[in-house]
């Protein structure tokens, strides 16, 4: 059975997959790689174990990082709040919710992960560029595309927190305290959305509460009765289609 953490995994290696041209997979050979242990006193074998234990470890966390600096932390929390305002307990299940988040934040990001691969990915393949060099350009577009989406109360909370000078430009922020402040940004963002979505479903439950009780059914739960209507409602008002175009058009 898919998890979340496979599915993210496997989402991931598909995004790869489209942001490569096809004449890149023809240039890249896959190496045979020979794990084992042995003792030894040199100290180079040492740190180079070291190096790849650590390298094993970022690209275990890497699916979680890029995921908290992209729109995915947005639209799952707001996929979640509907399914919550609806009622419907399981459907849509979890691995549906987070395939069309990683889908979403595939489409939103890909102008920002086209520039990557152009700017970074390419010339770093071609020899043309070091892997430092790599590294800042590609924190270029994501730094970018974060500022866009963050509060300006939010970043000032953690430079403050840092103790630093405030800085002059966006180049003087560091990006250790842009990342939290675009999370709680989005996490703000996500629950005014999720506020909003549950206010016409309230007023559903409410009504059919108040009939419950003027029809003296008191013991009957009113969920049973406004679920069928949620769902009308929202199948109606092609609620997919608007929830889906409001969520991309908010990072615009």
């Amino acid at each position: 059975m898919f998890t979340s953490k496979k599915i993210t995994a496997l989402f991931s290696l598909i995004a790869v997959a489209l942001l490569l041209p096809q004449d890149c997979w023809a240039q890249l050979s896959i190496p045979s790689v020979n794990l084992g242990l042995k003792s030894t006193d040199n100290p180079q074998e040492v740190v180079s174990t070291i190096k790849i234990l650590m390298a094993l470890t970022i690209l275990t966390l890497a699916p979680a990082i890029l995921i908290m600096m992209t729109s995915f932390t947005r639209i799952i929390i707001v996929l979640s709040f509907v399914r919550q305002a609806l009622g419907t307990q399981q459907m849509p299940p979890n691995q549906l919710l987070v395939g069309l988040a990683l889908f979403l934040s595939l489409f939103i990001m890909t102008p920002f992960l086209k520039q990557i691969n152009t700017e970074a990915v390419q010339p770093y393949l071609a020899g043309a560029i070091n892997h430092e060099v790599a590294l800042e350009k590609t924190l270029s577009p994501l730094r970018k595309f974060m500022f866009n989406q963050t509060r300006d109360a939010d970043l000032s909370l953690f430079l403050n927190l840092t103790g630093a000078k405030a800085p002059k430009t966006r180049a003087d922020v560091s990006t250790t305290a842009l990342i939290p402040a675009f999370i709680i940004s989005e996490l703000k963002t996500a629950f005014q959305i999720g506020f909003i979505i549950y206010l016409p479903f309230l007023v559903i439950d409410m009504v059919a509460a108040s009939v419950l009780m003027a029809m003296g059914m008191m013991m009957l739960p009113p969920v049973i009765i406004s679920l069928p209507f949620k769902i009308m409602i929202f199948v109606f008002v092609d609620g997919w289609a608007l929830l889906v175009g409001s969520l991309v058009k908010s990072f615009g």
